[in-house]
């Protein structure tokens, strides 16, 4: 017997395991009581074999006299003893328990947000798709998509990430999906377009025209990703360029504090010495007016002594006496005439002159020095310049190495091409500048005339020319062995302290500066500023004319000595 009990019981387990795994394909009507119309809970079965909650039945029947099956509506003459139903209890509560695991997969699920696919087939809230079918041409959530994987005819069907408008792919003219792609006319089209308005056209599958594309899409992200390296070594470069002018920046902030305090603390010393010179003159009057004063008033000690004594025996009447004291008397006045003693105060008449005059000599020397640094710091940029032989007027003499040029007066059977100076004696270098410092010297000693500075490539070269940086050129001359200007347009007269032997130029093309230096007086002689470069510029020599011998001497591009 208890063999027969132990195989029912697993059959009665097998078939439990059946319904179970079946629970997810049967619906919750089954297993709902027919009174409180909820899923079973504790289930018991009455004679006629209808199941209800056992509390259900229970109340029905308190509340109700005679005992009758709500559903059959046999009456039972007593009230049937009631036991559990455990198949039907657990089928119930496999039931419930599947039903709570699919509310809180579906509660898992993402919510659709606006701009996102939802799912086509959720009543609200409408859950995220997770994929599209363009066969179905439909979306599905994670539950729905369920038949697509797990059905072998839905499982053929071709599913692709979630797409909006899903109509959009298919053909507006035979209703067909979008399968191909014309490479004649470079669009998608379906199976029926081959054979109408693309026929006789190039087709490929789209997944082969996608390969092809997603190929050419790398090879232009790879342009665009090294694009974006250079870029971003450019940002580096330009971070680095602008921690590099901070550093110079300091450095100069530095420099300059430290010479405008020299100077400073000069001119304060300067004032310092200048007051105790003004209050040592006063003190040396005051001592010799003490002086004068003291002795002044020993004598007038002495005389009243003197003219107590004399008034003492004037007053007496006894003539005996008086004529006694008079004689023994010993009355000796002063003698020094105080007639021409005088103080008078101390004669200030170039004092301030001459400590304005210390302080000039000691900030000349200061600014010397500063200069002296200036020039050493643009020497840094000297480049090599030779003379560009093409360019030269023909009345001039280059040297073999073209670092010489001076006026001939034999003028040379040269072709008079676009780049040569016809009738101005002038010449340029042959090397050319778009950008950065470069820096120069040449040799002016023993001429009386001659032009020195940069011009623009594209100058006018033919006839008579005005220089000035309107005309393309930034250059500073002497005239009539004296006379220094800038020709600036109109021209600015220079006023220099020596006469310069050997002339530095510099040129920053960014800071649109172009400076003038006499090297061996390490002095600034003109700076052209503000000045707009927009192409290449070139060096410029202006040896003038012979002038029967009086500037025959050449000018010279010198090497650069680095100033100590």
């Amino acid at each position: 017997m208890s063999g027969v009990y132990q195989e029912n019981s697993r059959i009665s387990a097998k078939h439990c395991e059946d319904m179970s795994a079946a629970s997810c394909l049967l619906t919750e009507d089954p297993f709902l009581c027919p009174i409180c119309l909820d899923v079973f809970s504790d289930p018991v079965s009455t004679p006629c074999g209808h199941n209800f909650c056992k509390t259900c039945i229970t109340e029905h029947w308190n509340i109700n006299v005679q005992c009758q099956c709500p559903n059959c509506k046999e009456v039972f003459n007593m009230r049937p003893d009631l036991r559990v139903n455990s198949f039907i209890s657990e089928m119930a509560a496999q039931f419930r328990q599947s039903a709570q695991q699919k509310t809180s997969s579906r509660s898992e699920q993402q919510v659709s947000k606006p701009g996102e696919v939802s799912c086509e087939f959720c009543t609200a809230p409408k859950l995220k798709a997770m994929k599209s079918c363009l066969v179905c041409l439909s979306s599905y959530c994670e539950t729905h998509l369920e038949p697509h994987l797990t059905k072998p005819g839905l499982k053929r069907h071709q599913l692709i990430d979630p797409v909006d408008n899903l109509e959009g792919r298919m053909c507006m003219k035979h209703d067909k999906l979008l399968d191909l792609f014309c490479k004649t006319d470079q669009m998608c089209v379906c199976m029926l377009c081959t054979a109408s308005d693309h026929k006789a056209h190039n087709f490929v599958p789209l997944k082969e025209e996608c390969k092809e594309k997603k190929t050419a899409l790398g090879k232009k992200d790879t342009e665009i990703q090294q694009m974006i390296q250079k870029r971003q070594l450019k940002i580096q470069e330009i971070k680095r360029s602008v921690e590099l002018s901070q550093e110079d920046a300091d450095r100069e902030t530095a420099d300059g504090v430290q010479v405008f305090t020299a100077l400073k603390e000069s001119v304060e010393r300067s004032q310092a010495e200048f007051i105790d010179t003004i209050k040592e003159k006063q003190r040396k009057t005051e001592r010799q007016a003490e002086y004068s004063i003291k002795e002044l008033e020993q004598e007038i000690s002495e005389l009243k002594k003197m003219s107590s004594e004399v008034q003492q025996v004037s007053q007496s009447e006894d003539h005996l006496h008086l004529l006694q004291s008079f004689t023994s008397m010993n009355i000796v006045l002063p003698t020094k005439d105080w007639t021409e003693v005088s103080v008078r105060p101390p004669s200030y008449e170039g004092t301030v002159m001459r400590a304005v005059n210390q302080l000039s000599e000691m900030l000349n020397k200061q600014i010397k020095k500063q200069f002296q640094t200036e020039l050493k710091r643009v020497q840094q940029y000297a480049v090599d310049v030779t003379l560009d032989p093409d360019t030269a007027n023909p009345w001039l003499i280059l040297s073999n190495d073209c670092k010489q040029v001076l006026d001939s007066n034999v003028k040379k059977n040269l072709q008079d091409h676009s780049r040569r100076f016809s009738y101005c004696t002038s010449v340029l270098g042959k090397q050319s500048f778009s950008s950065g410092r470069f820096y120069y010297e040449v040799q002016v000693k023993g001429k009386s005339d001659w032009d020195l500075g940069v011009a623009r490539e594209s100058i006018n070269r033919k006839g008579k020319i005005t220089a000035s940086p309107q005309n393309g050129y930034w250059m500073i001359c002497l005239r009539n062995g004296n006379v220094y200007e800038a020709l600036a347009g109109p021209g600015v007269c220079l006023s220099l302290k020596s006469k310069p032997d050997k002339v530095g130029v510099f040129v920053d093309y960014e800071e649109g500066l172009v400076s003038f230096y006499d090297v061996d007086a390490a002095a600034l002689i003109y700076s052209f500023t503000g000045c707009s470069f927009t192409e290449k510029l070139h060096p410029c020599f202006g040896p003038s004319p012979n002038y029967g011998g009086k500037n025959s001497a050449p000018l010279i591009i010198s090497p650069v000595n680095h100033t100590e």
